[in-house]
């Protein structure tokens, strides 16, 4: 079996897992907001003891200003990575439309490189418990699409990488759908792109 196929057979593995991951954070995150709809259960007066009253001693949600921070520490990781893959999936673009694979495989070799370091800082951080699944999930759809960037990277043709380009796109939902729900769950807008 040639490069090309073994490298073709990744790409298109990574796709499938990606959609089956965005299906299951869809599915979750359906999940988690009708929990989150419901009202808390009744306590008894044993567990309204002061040990009982902090966020992680009742397992709800994390006070406004602890939500605020943790969006800023999520927010300082996610502005710079989304600049940096923005500017190399455009230049990749410009560089497949102009017939330069050199340049179009470079800007995919740096953009695996931003996202392998986003994943690293993300999972470093620590969330509050009803956003953690989220983020895992996040971390594993990302390092899905990285393992496909860096395939397409590796490719010898531009016919090749042309045929990543659709696959590409379709990595970045399950990516961004993870992104919408753990913004939404840290009190943040919606990413205005991806």
């Amino acid at each position: 079996m040639s490069e090309a196929q073994v490298t073709d057979k990744q790409g298109r593995a990574a796709v499938t897992s990606l959609v089956t991951a965005g299906s299951v954070l869809l599915g979750s995150a359906l999940l988690a907001a009708g929990c989150a709809s419901s009202g808390p259960p009744a306590r008894s007066p044993v567990s309204q003891g002061p040990a009982s009253q902090s966020p992680a001693a009742r397992g709800t949600a994390a006070t406004t200003a602890e939500l605020t921070a943790m969006a800023a520490r999520y927010m300082a990781i996610a502005r710079p990575a989304n600049r940096e893959l923005d500017h190399e999936f455009d230049g990749f673009d410009d560089h497949i439309k102009d017939g330069d694979l050199a340049a179009a495989r470079a800007n995919l070799r740096t953009a695996v490189v931003t996202e392998h370091r986003f994943d690293r800082q993300l999972i470093a951080l620590s969330f509050p418990p009803r956003t953690e699944p989220f983020v895992r999930l996040l971390y594993r759809v990302n390092q899905a699409r990285a393992e496909l960037t860096s395939a397409a990277a590796g490719v010898t043709s531009l016919r090749e990488l042309s045929g990543y380009q659709r696959r590409l796109d379709a990595a970045n939902e399950p990516v961004e759908d993870a992104v919408r729900v753990i913004r939404a769950q840290l009190g943040l807008p919606p990413p205005d792109t991806s």
